[in-house]
């Protein structure tokens, strides 16, 4: 019993005298930290003609930049997160496009200058300000996906948050398939 405190204090100068300080990361501001930490995703080719396509979806998802409250007399701006995620164990999809809309139908943003892939579990995310208030209540954004293969369907779905006076509100809207293919 008497070596037990001894041992202790062994693991722990051994711990200590281990470690180096290359493994210490600086805080850093969350802007950086979320770009730092979130990898590219991959560029497709952009002939995509050429792909022999299994499975085709456009998927719709709602969107609130605000919500009204207090009778309806006050408005609470949202920030929204778009979630586009791979849930296919062994095979990528292809986003081809993802487009933002307003409550007129009208779009506001196209989110993808090319199709980006996901490979198998990959997630991307999507931002809109809070302080983008362009798409109004009916906001939506149009997803639009293929797979070479047959996958699982990916889950696509959209966070929205925002706080006023120490009071949060935060929920998901989730995507709708409105029209899809499979060869």
């Amino acid at each position: 019993m008497k070596l037990l405190p001894f041992f202790y204090l062994a693991i722990a100068v051994l711990g200590f005298t281990s470690c180096t300080w290359e493994g210490v990361v600086e805080p850093q501001a969350p802007n950086q930290r979320a770009t730092q930490t979130q990898s590219q995703p991959k560029v497709v080719i952009q002939d995509l003609e050429n792909i022999d396509i299994a499975v085709n979806q456009t998927i719709y998802v709602p969107i609130y930049s605000h919500i009204y409250y207090d009778g309806g007399r006050r408005i609470l701006n949202l920030a929204a997160t778009l979630s586009i995620r791979n849930t296919d164990l062994s095979e990528p999809i292809i986003i081809t496009s993802l487009r933002y809309y307003d409550s007129d139908g009208q779009i506001v943003k196209q989110y993808l200058e090319q199709p980006i892939q996901l490979d198998a579990l990959v997630s991307r995310e999507f931002f809109v300000a809070r302080t983008d208030t362009r798409g109004g209540m009916g906001a939506n954004f149009i997803v639009e996906w293929i797979a070479e293969q047959k996958v699982s369907e990916p889950i696509i779905e959209a966070v929205m948050i925002g706080t006023e006076s120490g009071q949060g509100i935060s929920f998901i809207s989730t995507g709708k398939v409105i029209k899809s293919q499979n060869n």
